[in-house]
């Protein structure tokens, strides 16, 4: 089989590597971490435009490295040829392997935020920032007032008031703990509890190697992604005109 992915950088090291032993010809395409922060609607054009580009008459499918990412894929069609997503609705259920341990896990751990190497790396200036990290409050000051500048900081930094906890997620693809270390130097910088826990390859290798069962949505060719708000989480539909 011919595959072409196209997966957020977050999970390059991740699909990168199995790519490498997958028994088919995989074709791998990486788009900027961070779309889901750009509205829905932007990153399905943009997930849209890149399916777009693709030869289609070179593959016999297109695979997306994307979960749901809050409504991100919904709109997104399937031109000449399958597209194939995971049903999840963010990521970190890729990193944990399935929708099952990640709901557990979460569940059991409230207040928890969590890193991988991709996270981290592809953060920008050497690791990620939290939201809020980064905002100038003069400049706040400047534009807004004072007033309303700090009651903007104040809801910037809202996340401190739920986040206590970096979970850690160690995929086993790492070339060494550097990024295990990143993780717990910032929990420490910020007195907060760090955990390790260790991820699954499971769902993205099912991915790469085109084992589509029912943890994945194949979307015929002519059909667009539409979320279904249950445990199915994306479903196949025709455009509504």
């Amino acid at each position: 089989m011919r595959l072409k992915i196209i997966s957020c950088e977050v999970l390059f090291r991740e699909i990168a590597a199995l790519a490498a032993r997958s028994p088919h010809q995989v074709d791998l395409e990486f788009l900027p971490k961070g779309l889901h922060d750009t509205r829905s609607a932007n990153m399905c054009a943009r997930l849209q435009e890149t399916l777009d580009g693709v030869d289609q008459s070179k593959y016999d499918a297109v695979a997306f490295g994307y979960a749901l990412c809050g409504n991100g894929l919904v709109g997104l069609r399937a031109r000449a040829i399958p597209v194939v997503l995971p049903r999840a609705h963010d990521c970190i259920t890729l990193f944990l392997g399935s929708r099952q341990r990640y709901s557990e896990y979460f569940m059991n751990n409230p207040g928890v935020y969590f890193k991988t190497s991709g996270w981290i790396e592809r953060g920008g200036s050497g690791g990620q920032q939290l939201f809020g990290d980064t905002i100038d409050f003069d400049r706040l000051v400047e534009k807004y007032g004072e007033d309303n500048a700090q009651y903007l900081m104040e809801e910037l930094h809202a996340y401190k008031k739920n986040y206590r906890q970096f979970t850690y997620i160690e995929m086993g693809i790492e070339p060494d703990d550097q990024f295990e270390r990143m993780t717990r130097d910032e929990a420490a910088g910020r007195e907060w509890k760090f955990e390790k826990l260790r991820g699954d390859l499971y769902l993205l290798e099912k991915l790469v190697n085109g084992r589509w069962d029912g943890d994945f949505l194949v979307v015929p060719p002519g059909h667009e992604v539409a979320a279904t708000h249950d445990e199915r989480i994306v479903t196949a539909q025709w455009p509504k005109p």
